[in-house]
């Protein structure tokens, strides 16, 4: 969802500040261009999101991401399970021979119960911002690539084609293909996992 309207509000608000920035510098040179009707495209959102290869790449390392931290908290999630097995075995066996003892292995239990919680909160987190960031650098590189675009082609709008939220939409004026070819030429490479995603695109 939020790859959804960081991408809507990239495209629509660059090439509307596109156009509107070409009329300012038509109005202060002084030439009337005729009125020849808004000049309207659209993108599909779905071909955008697969084929351009920042995305992939950044979907390739967040996956992994991804399922490290789910293997790294199932894992002391079982440890636990484990801690909490052997502590009630003791307790059911008489092996705590004083009560300080006992409550001393439960406050440890706790401890660690809090741990895991604080590590699954801090390793989402991580996570969310990492994907937010992603989100953040390929809005910032779509709006980079259309101001460039929008210079030769002064389109009004550019509408998102995402599912069935334009119920007409006459195949002659999608411009996906060339939105995601310029794209993917921008592209200087993949993310590196270990020191972020850098060089994600311009």
């Amino acid at each position: 969802m939020k790859k959804t309207l960081f991408l809507a509000a990239a495209i629509a608000l660059t090439l509307g500040s596109c156009n509107k920035a070409a009329q300012q510098e038509a109005a202060a040179t002084g030439e009337n261009k005729p009125n020849t009707g808004l000049r309207i495209a659209y993108v599909q959102l779905d071909t955008l999101m697969s084929q351009y290869k920042l995305y992939k790449d950044a979907s390739e390392v967040l996956t992994r991401k991804g399922t490290n931290i789910q293997n790294t908290l199932s894992q002391k999630q079982r440890t636990l399970e484990q801690h909490a097995n052997a502590m009630q075995k003791k307790y059911e066996s008489n092996g705590f021979t004083t009560r300080d003892e006992l409550e001393r292995a439960q406050n440890n239990l706790q401890k660690e119960q809090v741990e895991l919680q604080e590590l699954a909160e801090r390793l989402n987190g991580e996570f969310n911002a990492e994907q937010l960031r992603i989100n953040e650098e390929a809005r910032d590189s779509i709006q980079a690539f259309l101001k460039i675009y929008n210079e030769e082609k002064k389109y009004d709008y550019v509408m998102i084609k995402a599912g069935d939220n334009l119920l007409i939409a006459n195949p002659e004026y999608d411009i996906t293909a060339e939105i995601v070819e310029g794209l993917n030429k921008r592209y200087k490479g993949k993310p590196a996992e270990s020191n972020g995603l850098k060089k994600m695109g311009e």
